[in-house]
């Protein structure tokens, strides 16, 4: 489960304090989906990457299966890094090496053995509907979307109980982008895996569970998914319907 309570994150520049989280509270039950939509700035990436434990809250409380993350040292988070995967925008892999050493990266980081690095990568690689003969090719070599793809057989390596995706289909076209929606989906069906999504497109609305309305740091709205397109939500009825929010 992951549970945010009145979670507040404040940025200083300039001589002047900026609210980002300001008061952010739900639960999200674990196995359970949510897409967390809103206006462009609003902070859901720094958001997820509060949940992720990347970026500490400035007050508030984040619960990973009952574990308030804020109170850990940087030596206990490892537990938590370990519970949860990051999808980038962008898949983040890395230009210089090939796909078998994108996706081997963190079981390298963890000193596995070699052998179990090689089962362990070709099996992430059918988790995504991917074959072993892209392994020696190089991120530059392969589509956006089969490098989204790899981004996500990359955290599936760690067998992650939980999954933070931020913009997984941004930048591709509608055919890939259903592609990336149902892995996304299935992953998170046959493994049960919590998952949280940023995302601007309304599509995702089909394969999650809840949505989420962020707006001036704050959730304004959550329900169900199957019911987002009948919500009464001023806010959340613009949004989806691309009317500009006043």
């Amino acid at each position: 489960m992951i549970q945010l309570i009145d979670v507040k994150k404040s940025f200083e520049g300039d001589g002047e304090v900026r609210w980002i989280s300001n008061g952010v509270t739900f639960n999200l039950e674990k196995g359970k989906s949510l897409c967390i939509i809103g206006m462009s700035g609003e902070g859901k990436s720094v958001l997820l990457k509060q949940i992720s434990g990347l970026i500490r809250p400035t007050s508030g409380s984040i619960f990973i299966d009952e574990i308030n993350i804020t109170s850990l040292t940087d030596d206990e988070m490892d537990i938590i890094f370990k519970k949860c995967g990051y999808v980038f925008q962008f898949a983040a892999l890395l230009d210089s090496l090939n796909i078998y050493e994108n996706i081997a990266l963190p079981l390298v980081e963890r000193n596995v053995n070699k052998e179990s690095i090689d089962e362990l990568v070709i099996d992430s690689l059918k988790k995504v509907n991917l074959t072993d003969e892209i392994l020696i090719k190089y991120p530059s070599e392969i589509s956006g979307g089969m490098r989204k793809r790899v981004g996500l057989a990359r955290t599936l390596v760690l067998n992650p109980d939980i999954i933070l995706y931020d913009e997984p289909t941004s930048g591709l076209d509608p055919v890939n982008t259903k592609i990336i929606h149902e892995l996304m989906h299935s992953t998170q069906i046959n493994y049960n895996i919590t998952s949280i999504v940023i995302s601007h497109d309304i599509e995702i609305f089909k394969y999650v569970d809840h949505v989420a309305f962020l707006y001036k740091g704050v959730i304004e709205y959550f329900g169900d998914a199957k019911n987002i397109w009948e919500c009464e939500n001023e806010l959340v009825y613009k949004f989806i319907r691309g009317i500009n929010i006043v």
